[in-house]
């Protein structure tokens, strides 16, 4: 554990000190949000919408996130290019399925994505995993119902076939590369009460591997720190609820440091 929160605070202080421009092709619901917490951590966030601008701005950037949560196909042209562009620049590439299995839109959109850009890293719930993988599973709108498969076993044929880091959230975060994988604890239960957290780890976790060369402990970094600053946001006497928490969650992602990972982390690496 303590060389794993070493890798952690050490991508944290980099990505400070380097300040990633973040481009994002995400959920326009909370794009303000996805803006902010890049901020907070320490990078710097592009928000973009014209496809006359998106091959240029890509160009630039030390990481891509791509999410398909309010989804056109004019939408996914631009992941498209955005993504190749950044593949080619040797920077990350995260693609956030959101609903995928819910529709056959997003389904093929997601996989279209996966096909043409090969990203760096994929992150959903374990429904929308588990879809991309080929594993039964439900999924309602953009939440899991269900997966024939242990969440562990899921991330890993994930990233196994399409030789890619898989993440999957939930009250427990799952993180492989297909040989080596992690379970992170930490977390509270006020972020599924929130609209588009998982869209501000999307944030979070391009902006940690635009820091460090291992994807997968980039993931691992962004889920640590994401969850441990919502547990200490929680703490705070003045949370009454969802929307006072989410006050304060932005307060404390802009405020962790190595201490309070190092007290903190929940993290095992499992053992194949």
């Amino acid at each position: 554990m303590k060389e794993i929160t070493k890798q952690i605070n050490e991508g944290l202080e980099k990505l400070r000190q380097e300040g990633p421009l973040i481009h994002h092709l995400t959920n326009h619901v909370v794009m303000n949000d996805c803006a902010n917490i890049t901020l907070h951590i320490g990078g710097a966030p592009v928000m973009t919408f014209a496809p006359q601008e998106t091959e240029e701005m890509a160009s630039l950037a030390s990481g891509v996130v791509l999410n398909i949560g309010t989804l056109t196909e004019e939408y996914v042209e631009e992941m498209i290019t955005a993504g190749k562009v950044a593949r080619q620049k040797g920077v990350p590439v995260l693609l956030d399925p959101v609903g995928a299995g819910a529709t056959s839109m997003r389904t093929s959109a997601a996989k279209r994505i996966l096909d043409e850009v090969g990203v760096d890293i994929i992150k959903g719930n374990a429904g929308e995993i588990s879809v991309l993988a080929g594993i039964d599973a439900t999924v309602r709108g953009v939440d899991s119902m269900g997966t024939s498969m242990e969440p562990s076993s899921v991330v890993q044929k994930m990233a196994a076939d399409y030789k890619i880091v898989a993440v999957i959230t939930g009250e427990t975060d799952w993180v492989s590369n297909g040989e080596d994988t992690y379970k992170v604890k930490n977390g509270h239960k006020y972020l599924s009460a929130l609209v588009g957290t998982g869209c501000m780890l999307d944030s979070i976790t391009t902006a940690f591997a635009s820091a460090m060369e291992d994807r997968s402990m980039a993931s691992v970094a962004a889920l640590a720190v994401f969850g441990i600053s919502a547990e200490l946001a929680a703490l705070n006497p003045e949370v009454k609820g969802p929307a006072s928490f989410k006050k304060s969650l932005f307060d404390e992602i802009y405020n962790i440091n190595g201490d309070k990972i190092e007290k903190r982390a929940k993290i095992e690496k499992l053992h194949q």
